[in-house]
C-alpha cells in the first residue's frame, strides 16, 4: 500500500486529480458491493440491513481517512504546527490520526455491542440489565484506551496530567460534587444492580420501567409513556421501591364488596373461580402460589372480600387487575349478587309538631 501511494506521488497537476478521483470512485464502488453482497447473505430485518449500511459507510469513511493520511502525511500543510505547547508541536497530520483513533474506537464498541454481543448473551441466557452493564463497561474502557492512544500519538506526556488531575480534583471538591456523585453513583447501580434496565420500580408515587442507566442520570419511561430523568445518586440516597429486584413476582390484590344476605360461600367459590380462568387465560396469573379469598370485614354497606393471587411480571399488574374486575362483575351480576354502594338508613323517632306546622306554612 506504501509503494502504491508512493508512486501515486509522481503525477503532477491533472494526472494528480484523474487518479484521485479513480481512487474515490473505487472506494464508493467497494461501499455499494459490500452492501449489496451483506443484504444478500443477511435474510434479517429492516434494523439489521440498516446497521450493514451503517456499518459499510463507516469501513468506507475509515478507508478515505487512511488514504488521505497516507497520501497527504508527508506534505508541508499536513505537518505544518497549528499550535506549540511547550517542545510539543500540534499538526493537523496528529489531531486528524487522533479523531481517527477516538471514532474508530467509539464505533467499534458500537459495532460489536450491537452485532457479536448478543450472540455471547444469548447463549449464556444473560438478562436484559446484565447485558447493559456489560456493553456500558465494554463501551467504557474501550474508549478510555483511545483517549490515552490518541493523546500520546499527540506527542503529550501522560505524566503532565498529575498536576491537571489534582487541580480537577480540588475543582471537583468545591464545584463539582453533585455531578461526581451522580457519576459515582451510576457506576454503583452498574456493578451493585439494586435497580437494572427493565425493571418496574416506583419513584416518588410514579410507575415506571427503567430504560438507560447513564453516566449522569438514569431514563425511566412510565406506565402514561412519559419519560423521567432522575439523577443516579437519587437510587442511593433515597427510598426506592423495585417490583422486579431478585424476584418479578408480585401478589396482587383486589377488594370486592357484595350487600347484605349474599352467600359468603357462593361469593368465595365465584372469585376463586375468576382467578382461575384468568390463569387459563394467560400465563401471567399463577396457579402456585394458589389464589386465595379473604372475607376481611362487615362493611357499613357491604360485606367485604379480598382476593389474593399472584403474577408473574409486575409490569402486568394494571391490565391482569382490569381483567379481574371485568370478570368479577359479569360473574356476580349472572349470579344475582348485588354490588352496593354506601348508602345510610335514618330512623326519625320523635319530631316537633312546631316543625311540620312551620313546614307546612312555608309549602303553602
Amino acid at each position: 500500500m506504501q509503494s502504491f501511494i508512493e508512486s501515486a506521488r509522481q503525477y503532477d497537476g491533472f494526472q494528480e486529480v484523474v487518479f484521485i478521483g479513480i481512487m474515490f470512485l473505487s472506494i464508493l464502488f467497494l461501499r455499494f458491493a459490500l452492501i449489496y453482497i451483506f443484504r444478500k447473505r443477511a435474510k434479517g430485518t429492516v434494523s439489521q440491513r440498516k446497521q450493514i449500511r451503517y456499518t459499510v459507510d463507516w469501513i468506507v469513511f475509515y478507508t478515505i481517512i487512511i488514504f488521505i493520511i497516507l497520501y497527504y502525511g508527508e506534505t508541508g500543510w499536513m505537518t505544518r504546527p497549528l499550535l506549540t505547547i511547550g517542545e510539543i508541536e500540534i499538526t493537523i497530520l496528529l489531531l486528524i490520526i487522533s479523531f481517527f483513533i477516538i471514532s474508530f474506537a467509539h464505533h467499534l464498541s458500537k459495532f460489536t455491542t450491537q452485532l457479536f454481543m448478543p450472540k455471547i448473551y444469548e447463549r449464556y441466557q444473560l438478562d436484559t440489565g446484565v447485558q447493559f452493564t456489560f456493553n456500558r463497561v465494554f463501551h467504557y474502557i474501550i474508549m478510555v484506551i483511545a483517549i490515552i492512544v490518541s493523546i500520546s500519538t499527540v506527542g503529550i506526556d501522560l505524566s503532565a496530567f498529575t498536576v491537571f488531575a489534582s487541580v480537577l480534583g480540588v475543582g471537583i471538591g468545591f464545584g463539582l460534587q453533585g455531578l461526581t456523585a451522580n457519576f459515582v453513583a451510576g457506576i454503583i447501580l452498574l456493578f451493585e444492580r439494586p435497580i437494572k434496565v427493565g425493571d418496574r420500580i416506583i419513584v416518588d408515587q410514579i410507575i415506571g420501567d427503567v430504560e438507560q442507566i447513564n453516566m449522569r442520570a438514569t431514563v425511566i419511561r412510565s406506565v402514561n409513556n412519559e419519560h423521567i430523568i432522575v439523577p443516579n445518586s437519587y437510587f442511593l440516597e433515597e427510598h426506592v421501591v423495585n417490583r422486579s429486584y431478585q424476584d418479578p413476582m408480585m401478589r396482587l390484590i383486589t377488594p370486592i364488596g357484595v350487600s347484605y344476605g349474599s352467600d359468603p360461600e357462593l361469593v368465595r367459590r365465584l372469585l376463586l373461580q375468576v382467578a382461575h380462568d384468568e390463569a387459563a387465560a394467560t400465563d401471567t396469573v399463577l396457579l402456585d402460589p394458589e389464589p386465595v379469598v379473604h372475607f376481611v370485614a362487615f362493611g357499613d354497606s357491604s360485606l367485604d372480600f379480598e382476593l389474593f393471587l399472584w403474577v408473574s411480571e409486575a409490569r402486568d399488574l394494571i391490565k391482569v387487575k382490569t381483567n379481574l374486575n371485568f370478570r368479577i362483575y359479569h360473574i356476580l351480576k349472572e349470579h344475582q349478587i348485588e354490588i352496593p354502594f354506601p348508602q345510610r338508613d335514618l330512623h326519625l323517632r320523635s319530631v316537633d309538631p312546631t316543625i311540620y306546622s312551620q313546614f307546612e306554612v312555608k309549602k303553602k
